[in-house]
């Protein structure tokens, strides 16, 4: 667990469209292009060894492509750590980021490195480091059997026993990562104020994936 004190003031940002990191979970990433080698490149100089993952708002219209600009970010974020590493023959980096904290993005920081860093607030998400969340209203068997019938409904396969043993955070957190939404509903699984809302947001994502007959299932 990381204290707030040992928490940078500037991070560097990887937005990625769909990519979503939580508190204490893993994002497994494989990265080649040369910005962002040199990113992880700098990132395992420091200490904290921290990247803000960053979803990207929707995308810019014409005028801002042709322009060049960078897409505008989500204010909220979530830091991982870099905690995995490895390094292929051809130069790409697999890497594993464990997820910290999430942060407020206060202001992008300009310089000279080819990847976006910014000035970022912790505050308010002190939750976050202070281990895992449990959920007591959980009721975990009418859970499963919705999410059995969205699986069956997105042709998606899992290991069952898995889920059914899991703690309540990690089972939440990892079907809030892996299931296929839209960034914007991931953005809205991030910016969940607590696991139990967060819980609600993943139920009402999938009741809304079968009522709009996504697969074979439309609830009734």
């Amino acid at each position: 667990m990381m204290l707030k004190a040992d928490l940078p003031d500037a991070i560097p940002i990887f937005p990625l469209p769909g990519a979503l990191l939580l508190p204490r979970a893993r994002l497994p990433l494989h990265i080649f292009e040369p910005r962002y080698l040199a990113m992880l490149d700098d990132t395992m100089k420091t200490t904290h060894r921290l990247i803000g993952m960053v979803q990207p708002r929707a995308a810019p219209g014409p005028a801002q492509r042709a322009g060049g600009s960078a897409p505008p970010l989500h204010s909220i974020g979530c830091a991982g750590r870099l905690t995995g590493f490895s390094e292929t023959e051809d130069g790409r980096y697999m890497i594993t980021l464990t997820g910290i904290s999430r942060f407020r993005l206060r202001r992008e920081v300009s310089g000279f490195a080819p990847y976006r860093r910014a000035d970022v607030s912790w505050q308010g998400f002190e939750r976050d480091r202070a281990g895992p969340e449990s959920d007591p209203d959980f009721d975990r068997e009418t859970f499963l059997e919705l999410l059995g019938r969205f699986f069956a409904a997105q042709e998606l396969s899992t290991d069952w026993d898995s889920l059914k043993d899991a703690e309540d955070e990690l089972l939440i957190n990892s079907l809030s990562m892996l299931c296929p939404f839209d960034p914007e509903d991931r953005q809205a699984l991030l910016e969940a104020p607590s696991l139990a809302i967060r819980r609600e947001t993943l139920i009402t994502l999938i009741e809304f994936a079968l009522r709009s007959g996504h697969g074979e299932e439309t609830m009734q």
